[in-house]
This record gives C-alpha cells, structure tokens and sequence, in this order.
C-alpha cells in the first residue's frame, strides 16, 4: 500500500494532480480542500495517500493532512460512500468542519454539502458520530468559527446567492477566494468565486 508520494508536481487541477517521483509520474485524485494547499508546478510536494484497490483499477487519493486522510478513510467505511462521493464531501466541507457537524448532529450543515441528502446524513451520523468525538479529541482541534466576512465579500455572497446558489457553497467559494488574495475587487472576487463554485 502506498500510503505517502513525495516529490515533483507536475501537473495539477481540480480533481487530480501528478506528482513524479523516482521517475515515475503518479496519478493522484484530491479534495478541493487540498487542491488549494498545493504548492506551484514544479515544486516540491508530500501528499498522504489512500491506496484504493478495485478489480479494475487501483487508484491513490492524496490529502495534505493526515486528518484529511483519516476522515476520508472513515467515510468509505460508511455504506453508501465510495471514494469519488467521499471526495466530494471533503471538497464540500473543510476536515475540522466536518468533524464538528458530525459530534453535533448539524444535519443542515451536513445536507448542505453537494451530493449528501437527509438519509445519507443521518447515516454518516449513526455510523460516524463517535468516531468524529474520538478524532476531535485525539487531534485536540479548537472549536471551529465562521470567518468573518465583510464589504466586498459580502457583495460577492450576495451576488452569488442572486445567481441561484447555496449560501453555505457561496460562503465557502468566497472564503477561499480571499483566503488567497484579501484585496481583490467586487468584479474580480465574483468571477473567482464562479470559478470555484464550477469546480464544487
């Protein structure tokens, strides 16, 4: 099992990257949530990986934290969730989020994530909610707040919500736009955030 690929990013995108090392080029599949981690091609890059074996294929999944990875992991446990689903919902949802809406059964939080309904979320929480307590304490992670969004992020949240999305998924495309430049203009945060949203 291959549970680590360091090296050489060499291609990248949204729902998978290359990495070379050895000389050997790897196929990864990521999460948005570490999509936005990664370094410039070229660079130099660790990636957790989750080996998945089918009788077709054998696929790796690669995270930029072991929290990510074990989260992903615990949710293909769950009946319902392969790893393109289970991908999904970590791009939906950051790690420490997730975990917290399991431990509280926020099931509005959870059906706001694309791809999860009422019964698929009620049964990540019977299946998942004790593992989520166990996790959070084990990794000692702080209560999880809402960034503060103001000004021109508001306006982009509200355009958004004008164009027919979700406040949760407009909240989260906003935050990670400003995230990576906090003095972007209404123009060009808005077509960042469709961008990003075009992705989730």
């Amino acid at each position: 099992m291959i549970a680590q690929v360091r090296g050489r990013l060499i291609q990248k995108g949204p729902g998978s990257v290359v990495v070379e090392a050895n000389g050997l080029g790897y196929q990864v599949f990521v999460s948005l949530t570490t999509f936005y981690e990664l370094p410039e091609l070229e660079q130099s890059v660790i990636l957790h990986t989750h080996t998945h074996v089918r009788e077709d294929a054998l696929q790796l999944f690669g995270f930029s934290t072991p929290l990510e990875k074990e989260l992903f992991q615990i949710l293909i446990g769950v009946t319902g969730i392969g790893p393109k689903l289970a991908l999904n919902i970590l791009s939906g949802i950051r790690p420490e989020e997730l975990l917290q809406s399991l431990d509280q059964r926020d099931m509005n939080r959870l059906q706001a994530v694309p791809g999860i309904g009422r019964k698929m979320a009620e049964r990540m929480v019977v299946d998942l909610q004790e593992k989520a307590r166990k996790m959070e304490s084990r990794w000692a992670l702080p209560p999880q707040e809402k960034p503060l969004l103001e000004g021109v992020a508001e306006d982009v949240i509200s355009a958004l919500l004008n164009l027919g999305y979700k406040k949760v998924q407009a909240e989260k495309a906003v935050e990670i736009v400003f995230r990576q430049d906090p003095d972007l203009n209404l123009e060009k945060a808005l077509k960042a955030g469709l961008k990003i949203l075009a992705t989730i």
